[in-house]
């Protein structure tokens, strides 16, 4: 019975041996739970997605076994690639927003793991089994509802990790053929890719654990598009304490006024929805305020994947890059994917 939480994966930088290795998908994580005409969508939080996606509800009774729980990932495909942007904009408060959108922009259901097959608890079963199961569970199922590709072979796994990301897909998840399903641990491994930019730090937010004005949460950062437009394209972290508050004074001296600040309210510059500050979908009380800096100073960041223009995680922070002049700091330093046609991913190939 819902909810469950999903198990999770560790991060190597290498793909290990003597596993079983899948695509790391890049949507919502989802465990569906279906019993008859009752279908539920539980997220990794455990927040019910059902109401967000009755689309993905339908295609369930259509393809999945009357009484299961099947651990996956909800997704969005446009083109030949997915779209983690337009899956964003699925979140929404209004009712009638998200039917219109279910049929201009439909998700599919990506399905990985198996949890339980009518009234069977398949936890304790070694991920063989439960995959097996899976793959006969999914046979005659249509392209609403796919089976994730799986393989022993680590040369296939690295020709994956290489070329499905031109498909939007952000690296490899691995598995021991042994391994029971265990809610909320990490027992899986991820391979994800890294890359680094330089980046200017426009501006910061406040550490939410440690007291007002104490300590740096993390630094706004920009990229240069056309030659002038500021774009806001994510933030970094991963500072210690001790670090969290040396950064106050390193950053005092670039503090400026917001009106007149590239993202602040009172610059009229066309940088369409890439400015900080706006209201998540995800809690709508959520905290987004920033400090404004001076776009002067330059940093080198770690990232693992850039979609619609805007990093897909949080950023690490590596060095200061006093050398870079911040407009050198422009969206043509990215590496692109090759392109790679997501229908080559479900089959394998």
């Amino acid at each position: 019975m819902p909810p469950v939480k999903p198990m999770l994966a560790k991060s190597q930088s290498a793909i290990p041996p003597a596993l079983v290795y899948e695509p790391k998908w890049d949507g919502f994580r989802c465990i569906v739970f279906r019993d008859g005409d009752e279908v539920e969508l539980g997220s990794r939080n455990e927040k019910p997605l059902t109401r967000y996606f009755p689309e993905v509800v339908e295609a369930v009774k259509a393809n999945l076994p009357q009484r299961c729980v099947v651990d996956g990932e909800i997704v969005i495909v446009t083109g030949d690639s997915l779209d983690f942007e337009a899956l964003l904009q699925r979140i929404h408060p209004a009712d009638s927003r998200v039917r219109k959108l279910a049929v201009e922009t439909p998700a599919s259901f990506v399905a990985f793991d198996l949890l339980a097959l009518g009234d069977e608890s398949l936890m304790g079963e070694p991920f063989s089994r439960r995959r097996a199961l899976l793959v006969d569970t999914l046979a005659s199922s249509d392209s609403r509802v796919l089976l994730t590709p799986a393989t022993d072979s680590v040369e296939l796994a690295q020709r994956w990790f290489e070329v499905f990301e031109g498909a939007g897909l952000d690296g490899v998840v691995a598995k021991a053929p042994q391994l029971t399903y265990q809610p909320d641990q990490r027992v899986m491994v991820k391979i994800k890719h890294e890359r680094t930019a330089d980046c200017v730090v426009a501006g910061f937010r406040w550490h939410r654990a440690s007291a007002a004005g104490t300590a740096v949460g993390s630094l706004m950062l920009g990229l240069y598009s056309d030659g002038e437009v500021l774009q806001h394209v994510g933030v970094c972290g991963a500072f210690s304490a001790a670090r969290r508050r040396e950064l106050i004074a390193e950053l005092e001296p670039y503090r400026m006024d917001e009106s007149a600040h590239p993202w602040g309210s009172g610059v009229t510059a066309d940088v369409g929805d890439r400015r900080p500050g706006g209201v998540t979908r995800w809690n709508a009380g959520k905290d987004l305020s920033w400090v404004p800096l001076r776009p002067e100073l330059v940093c080198e960041v770690a990232y693992d994947h850039m979609e619609g223009g805007r990093f897909r995680h949080t950023a690490q922070f590596r060095r200061w890059r006093p050398d870079r002049e911040p407009t050198s700091c422009t969206y043509e330093q990215l590496e692109r994917p090759v392109r790679f046609d997501l229908a080559d991913v479900l089959s394998g190939a």
